[in-house]
């Protein structure tokens, strides 16, 4: 499979969020070209602000796999991570994170810092804009949906 088929899953995730009235950001995360596991934004649902996609996904992923550490994995988002989950990203292990549409509000991998730019102890490899176009759409759909409803 392709980053791209991988972030299709992603967004995927992110229409069902959407669906639920959820901000549509969608996670997979997979190794060895197979989904180890799979996330979605469920802070309204679960009134929660840790339930990003990106922690669920690596939550499961943790389980899955038995442990922490998650070697060889690639971590699909479909919005550019935030400074929770990029710090979850870096403890993690993360080896590798492609994202599709920039966070100019929150985005910690570019957009307004690059955590993973610091010397922390772990670096992963950064892949921005896949499927950009896509993965910006989705959210601005769901932002003028909620415009309109105000």
């Amino acid at each position: 499979m392709t980053d791209a088929d991988f972030m299709a899953r992603a967004l995927a995730l992110a229409a069902e969020a959407a669906a639920e009235g959820e901000v549509p950001v969608g996670a997979v995360i997979a190794r060895g070209g197979e989904v180890i596991a799979e996330g979605r934004n469920r802070r309204e649902l679960g009134k929660n602000a840790l339930y990003h996609a990106e922690i669920e996904a690596i939550d499961h992923a943790c389980k899955a796999l038995g442990g922490w550490r998650l070697p060889g994995c690639t971590l699909y988002v479909t919005l550019e991570p935030c400074p929770m989950c990029a710090g979850a990203i870096i403890n993690a292990r993360i080896d590798r994170v492609v994202f599709g549409a920039r966070d100019p509000k929150a985005g910690s991998a570019g957009s307004i810092t690059d955590l993973f730019a610091f010397p922390y102890n772990w670096k992963p490899q950064i892949t921005p804009g896949c499927m950009e176009a896509e993965c910006a759409a989705i959210l601005s759909a769901f932002f003028k949906g909620l415009r309109k409803k105000s």
